[in-house]
């Protein structure tokens, strides 16, 4: 792991104090591994808001720790960790320490993203996914709601049209209309489930043939069950296509296909947005800009 990309993501995010968190990174490590009994090992992987490194449970159980610099994202996400936990569809929290902005959580093996493994079956493990996640009966008093991420979400990454680059393809009348067949989809939901909320391909590993799909990093919020869906239908642009994976994942999900559909037209410039950024695929933009027509 380059050590100056990843201070780079996380400046990016947090600010020039995140060199001087992660910096501490390896001195809180040893502080923990002498209280939890770890063996450590090494930094292998990092996001925009954590860094990850390997360690062993005192009973050789393989696990990792994960540091974020925010304190408050780690704690909530443990909280979330938790509702799920009894599907066994998430990864076990072992271990957490909020002051610190640590936890521990058993590591998923074999561990190969969703977007790696054979596409054949993946539709219906996916629905065997959700089935399990959406389960579970959400808290009485859980405040958090689908309407308030999605707004979060068109407020920040609609910042970002103001790049000549995202301009040139996607403009404010495109991302209106995107964010009005939102609120419309918001306003219609007739079931409500408790969603992982953020359930990419990136996000969902495989735990092996006995335990099936594991989804990590949840933005738990309550609200309608296809958008569990969508980044993976969407993702299908450039390759099998939207509208083809969408029929097949909505079966063996056992969802509206219309309406996830209608889901994936909310969700596609979005992707254009990240492909724009990050020099994605021209096939899979020029399908999610029809889309979003």
């Amino acid at each position: 792991m380059d050590m100056d990309d990843v201070a780079a993501r996380l400046t990016s995010r947090y600010g020039p104090e995140a060199a001087g968190w992660l910096a501490e990174v390896p001195t809180v490590a040893e502080r923990l591994a002498a209280r939890w009994n770890l063996v450590l090992g090494e930094l292998f992987e990092s996001g925009a808001s954590s860094v990850i490194m390997r360690c062993q449970w005192p009973d050789g159980t393989p696990a990792v720790l994960k540091f974020s610099p925010d304190r408050e994202l780690l704690a909530k996400q443990a909280e979330m960790l938790g509702l799920f936990t009894p599907t066994g569809r998430v990864p076990a929290v072992l271990a957490a320490d909020v002051e610190a902005g640590v936890m521990v959580l058993e590591e998923i093996r074999p561990g190969a993203e969703a977007g790696d493994l054979p596409q054949e079956s993946l539709p219906e493990q996916w629905g065997e996914l959700l089935k399990a996640l959406h389960a579970v009966t959400p808290p009485g008093e859980w405040p958090l709601r689908l309407r308030g991420r999605l707004e979060e979400a068109f407020a920040r990454i609609g910042r970002r049209l103001a790049d000549p680059v995202i301009s040139a393809r996607l403009d404010q009348t495109t991302w209106q209309r995107a964010y009005r067949r939102c609120e419309a989809l918001l306003d219609s939901q007739s079931r409500t489930v408790l969603l992982h909320g953020d359930l990419h391909l990136g996000n969902v590993l495989d735990g092996g043939p006995t335990r099936g799909l594991v989804a990590i990093d949840p933005k738990a919020c309550i609200g309608d069950p296809c958008f569990d869906a969508v980044d993976y239908v969407v993702a299908a642009a450039g390759l099998d296509g939207v509208e083809a994976r969408c029929q097949r994942v909505a079966n063996a999900c056992g969802l509206d296909g219309d309406r996830l559909y209608a889901w994936a037209r909310v969700i596609a410039p979005m992707f254009v947005i990240s492909h724009l950024t990050y020099d994605g695929p021209a096939a899979a933009v020029e399908e999610l800009l029809a889309l979003v027509a």
